[in-house]
């Protein structure tokens, strides 16, 4: 069935519009932040450093000694145009300071998801053809046990079987995968698997209701009473059919992992946008935590605008409508 293309131009100027109003709803919402804390965020920010030149300097600098409604349009402009102001902590543009970050948090969300695929798409495909046989329970018990298991305590668990008992692979460190493919690939094993366990866990769970699902629609019945093997109706009917569920669950997990898997960022010693935020809260960083959350926001409303044009690829009612 082919796409029309007036009916694709349509649904992407329909989820690119929904995607710029929900945008700038963050953007109201991420502004009003440093004015909903209580007391005063550059008085925070300094802390200890405290000095009346100081506290005036930062408050022109990060544009709060002028008038509220100044602020709000100064903040959308810059926000548009890539201007997230400076960081109380460093003097940083926020900008080059998250895009520093960014590839960290990439590079571990992808392998954590690749991971998790890896797991939860054979392990529910199969849980759900054998359902209530001794494999099912089986599959069901631990992937329960990898929905409830908290992440710091299994990288915690990783870290002290591969790193202090075994000694195959470092405990924290990051290095570049421009700048040293080989020693990027040992350090993201250990908080990639972290991440990947925990997401695989909980994908599986939804991979099988989805297939046990689709498995009982009155299409798949049709395809085997025509005498098809059970092999082609798993792959072209039921797996298939599932696809729309699993896309959804999978474009979360990516979300949620590129939004920074904090605890985890931090017992890795990982510097991605997890690892980023944690570091502004402790530090009162305002303009950086704004920036931090609207970058978030952002990357998942891309990944849902993606997972929306994937649901049309996979499912052709979808397609139709």
């Amino acid at each position: 069935m082919k796409l029309q293309p007036t009916r694709v131009l349509r649904f992407l100027g329909v989820r690119l519009l929904s995607s710029a109003v929900v945008l700038f709803g963050v953007l109201v919402v991420v502004f009003a932040l440093v004015h909903l804390v209580p007391g005063d965020p550059v008085r925070l920010a300094l802390g200890t450093r405290y000095t009346e030149e100081a506290y005036q300097a930062l408050r022109a600098a990060s544009g709060l000694d002028r008038p509220l409604i100044e602020q709000f349009f100064s903040y959308i402009g810059g926000a548009l145009t890539g201007d997230l102001g400076v960081s109380f902590r460093n003097g940083q543009p926020v900008t080059t300071t998250l895009l520093q970050r960014l590839p960290a948090t990439v590079s571990l969300a992808v392998v954590g998801l690749v991971i998790a695929l890896v797991i939860s798409i054979p392990a529910g495909v199969w849980s759900a053809l054998h359902e209530g046989k001794v494999s099912d329970v089986i599959v069901r018990l631990t992937s329960q046990f990898g929905v409830s298991i908290p992440d710091f305590w299994l990288g915690m668990l990783l870290i002290s079987l591969f790193s202090v008992t075994l000694g195959l692979l470092p405990a924290s460190g990051y290095a570049p995968l421009t700048e040293d493919p080989a020693k990027w690939a040992r350090q993201v094993v250990l908080p990639g698997l972290t991440v990947g366990l925990v997401a695989g866990a909980i994908m599986t769970r939804y991979i099988r209701a989805a297939v046990i699902d689709v498995a009982s629609a009155g299409y798949v019945r049709t395809a085997l009473s025509k005498g098809l093997p059970p092999r082609i109706v798993t792959s072209r009917h039921i797996v298939r059919g599932a696809l729309v569920p699993v896309l959804t669950i999978a474009g979360i997990q990516l979300a949620t992992i590129l939004g920074g898997v904090v605890v985890v960022e931090v017992v890795f010693a990982w510097p991605g946008l997890g690892r980023l935020v944690y570091e502004a809260v402790a530090a009162r960083d305002y303009p950086l935590i704004q920036g931090a959350v609207l970058l978030v926001a952002v990357m998942f409303i891309v990944v849902n605008l993606i997972v929306d044009v994937l649901y049309a690829v996979a499912d052709p009612r979808i397609r139709v409508s």
